[in-house]
């Protein structure tokens, strides 16, 4: 089917341009001043996005040093992935460390020092990607995802090495757990004199709820630590934008005149707003909130918070303290690029909920999944107990992976062929053209 909808097509997709911008990009039923600049300058940024292609088309380059220097580049962008990792494995195990004696021995720093180690390198580290990327000398549509790619990747390797050191934690708590329930055994022992009557008609002996031996629960430290990783990051959005954009647009505007170069267009210069950058950390951020909101149910709704303080902070700054940036180039081609990534880390983000479900048990004595051997004991539970009994068996045949997997196979199919039908209708329109041009011509 897909080879039968793949027809062979032509056609240049950017035959006349500047001809075609110049003479059809006005819109003349425009009455209002403020739509007419707003068209003005999206005219005008389309003619700099065109001229950048036209540039790029006709760049030459010594392929031999390009090679060098990009497999250069992505040399130092693995160590910097790699070292922030180590760094935060570490930091963990140091928290472990801490936890262990005593954190009311430890100052603010040693309590927060995880969450603030990770918010420090989502801060500098994709900067010092951009400081790389410059070394590959890429088209700026290609070197924006290299460098979105590569902080993703920072952003989802630090998160994911928080997880892995988190379930070093869980099976510390699930650890202590064994030696509660057994001092429990031996408390419970000692209120009735070493014995428990089974059948006994005494008043059960009162005991202060204080007293009595409790376990760790290990889903609320790891919620803890999802919302501590969220404030610290909101913490941190809010610094930099006080610090790297309002305090540095101060020094360049009133220190411009008595400085020895010109501050606006040298070192430092404006900051420059990176639409790109703040939407893969609105993804990131999303997916940190997927992550954690199966732990700390609350959590959405401090994201919602901070989303709203930050819109109304970052639009203070886009219109008071930075600049459009100075490279140009069609971002629109790159919404599929962001949807794609958000696709992905929602279903990197569900992983490690799914896994505590099915293969860590639940703390003994809180939450709501108390007394279960795994938490997902409860969805059976729940489809025995409180639904009739021909659903749960509709149920049970439809979880079969019997249907699943074929099931998944025909979504696979299909996604296939619908991506060759979508590429063969390009190739059409293209061709399509090319008569319309030849057709012209005559």
């Amino acid at each position: 089917m897909a080879r039968n909808a793949n027809d062979d097509g032509g056609g240049d997709d950017t035959s006349f341009n500047f001809s075609w911008k110049m003479f059809t990009s006005w819109d003349y039923l425009i009455g209002n001043p403020e739509t007419a600049d707003n068209k003005f300058a999206s005219i005008t940024t389309s003619f700099k996005e065109a001229i950048v292609e036209e540039q790029e088309s006709r760049k030459e380059e010594n392929i031999h040093l390009t090679r060098f220097l990009r497999v250069l580049a992505n040399f130092l962008a693995l160590c910097t992935l790699a070292g922030s990792g180590y760094l935060i494995f570490f930091v963990v195990r140091r928290s472990q460390k801490f936890a262990l004696e005593g954190l009311e021995n430890y100052g603010w720093w040693e309590r927060n020092e995880v969450n603030m180690v990770m918010s420090l390198l989502g801060m500098f580290c994709p900067t010092l990607f951009d400081v790389i990327s410059s070394l590959e000398n890429y088209h700026p549509r290609i070197a924006l995802r290299w460098q979105l790619g590569r902080i993703f990747a920072l952003f989802l390797g630090n998160l994911y090495t928080f997880i892995i050191a988190l379930m070093d934690e869980i099976n510390l708590k699930l650890e202590e757990e064994k030696i509660v329930k057994y001092n429990m055994t031996i408390w419970e022992a000692s209120l009735y004199n070493g014995t428990v009557p089974e059948n006994s008609t005494a008043p059960p002996i009162q005991v202060d709820p204080a007293d009595v031996p409790r376990g760790p629960c290990w889903e609320t430290m790891v919620g803890q630590e999802f919302v501590r990783l969220t404030v610290s990051d909101t913490m941190t959005t809010y610094i930099t934008i006080l610090i790297g954009d309002f305090l540095r647009a101060v020094f360049v505007r009133f220190f411009n005149y008595c400085w020895c170069w010109d501050l606006e267009y040298g070192f430092p210069s404006y900051s420059e707003f990176d639409i790109s950058g703040n939407v893969l950390g609105l993804i990131f951020n999303q997916g940190m909130i997927w992550m954690g909101s199966f732990y700390a149910p609350c959590l959405p709704a401090i994201n919602v918070f901070r989303l709203h303080t930050s819109m109304y902070l970052q639009c203070w700054a886009v219109m008071c303290c930075n600049v459009p940036q100075e490279r140009v180039f069609k971002a629109s081609r790159s919404n599929n690029f962001y949807m794609a990534m958000l696709l992905f880390i929602l279903f990197l983000s569900t992983l490690p909920a799914v896994y505590t479900i099915v293969s860590i048990p639940p703390s003994f004595d809180c939450g709501p999944f108390s007394g279960k051997t795994r938490m997902f004991e409860v969805i059976s539970e729940t489809l025995e107990h409180d639904f009739p009994s021909w659903f749960g068996k509709v149920f049970g045949y439809a979880s079969n992976p019997g249907l699943i997997l074929p099931f998944i196979l025909l979504m696979v199919l299909s996604i296939y062929y619908l991506n060759a039908t979508s590429k063969s209708y390009k190739e059409a329109n293209l061709e399509l053209k090319k008569k319309l041009q030849s057709v012209r011509n005559r």
